[in-house]
């Protein structure tokens, strides 16, 4: 068995507070990580900054690497562990950012960065999109990151997936307007969360965060899925927390070839897919 331990946070980013959110984020890696030996820690979208920052997202982006990268792969080396999280980068314009995730190995190394692809109508005004699904390479196997929409794509977690990735780290800032029912978008994350598992035989450690700005109020319901989408963690109040679990990585391999997922594609019959709207 391939087994190893994942931790996935749930939190409340103050907008705009980038020290203290950093702050509060390496105490969830001291607790988590003194609690038991884990080998991935998982945080939301946008972790460091909050989500409704609009033109202030330019005042906070860092290049990468930057402060918060050093300081949570000060904090990965400290424990031996992977950390992936949310964070608006930047390129030598100033004026081009991307929503972004990075993540840091357990010697502190930087080992890549995600630019979110899939950016709703008020991300736009503020962000780039990225144009790629890298897979990382990790000491126990292959990784890949979408942020928030990114999952109601299939496509991008099957890209994923087609290359390699035995596990998804999805950071996400997943809410509703505070004049919606919010069942009705927990059932919607869930129903996401464990459809890119399903399909993709693969585990999904998906960190969403709590808390409102001014348009939005995020539901948390922060948890780990497995390659049958079996519910392995979670936290289902809107509490800021974290959840553990242990998981095998052989199970991929062995739950894609029960389900012959990926063996009985046939992409010749999937033009459709890459045709542009």
């Amino acid at each position: 068995m391939r087994e190893i331990t994942v931790a996935v946070v749930q939190m409340y980013p103050h907008l705009g507070k980038v020290e203290d959110n950093l702050l509060a984020m390496g105490k969830f890696v001291d607790q988590i990580c003194t609690e038991q030996k884990v080998d991935l820690v998982v945080f939301p979208e946008l972790a460091t900054t909050g989500y409704e920052l609009g033109l202030g997202f330019t005042d906070v982006a860092e290049r990468i690497p930057g402060p918060a990268v050093n300081l949570l792969a000060q904090r990965a080396a400290d424990y031996s562990t992977h950390i992936v999280f949310g964070l608006v980068t930047k390129e030598k314009v100033e004026s081009i950012i991307y929503n972004a995730a990075v993540i840091v190995g357990p010697d502190g190394e930087f080992l890549g960065d995600y630019r979110k692809l899939h950016l709703p109508g008020e991300e736009r005004l503020a962000f780039r999109p990225g144009y790629r699904l890298p897979v990382f390479e990790t000491s126990f196997g292959p990784v890949g990151i979408l942020l928030g929409w990114d999952l109601a794509f299939p496509e991008a977690a099957r890209s994923l997936a087609l290359d390699g990735a035995e596990l998804l780290c999805v950071c996400a800032n997943w809410g509703h307007s505070p004049a919606q029912a919010r069942d009705a978008y927990v059932d919607e994350w869930r129903t996401y969360v464990q459809a890119r598992a399903l399909e993709n035989a693969f585990y999904v450690v998906a960190g969403n965060r709590i808390g409102e700005e001014y348009s939005y109020h995020f539901l948390g319901d922060s948890m780990v899925v497995g390659p049958r989408a079996e519910i392995y963690a979670s936290i289902d109040e809107e509490i800021e927390g974290y959840a553990i679990a242990t998981i095998d990585l052989d199970a991929v391999r062995r739950t894609r070839e029960e389900l012959q997922l990926i063996q009985c594609r046939v992409p010749q019959a999937y033009r459709a897919i890459v045709r542009k709207y």
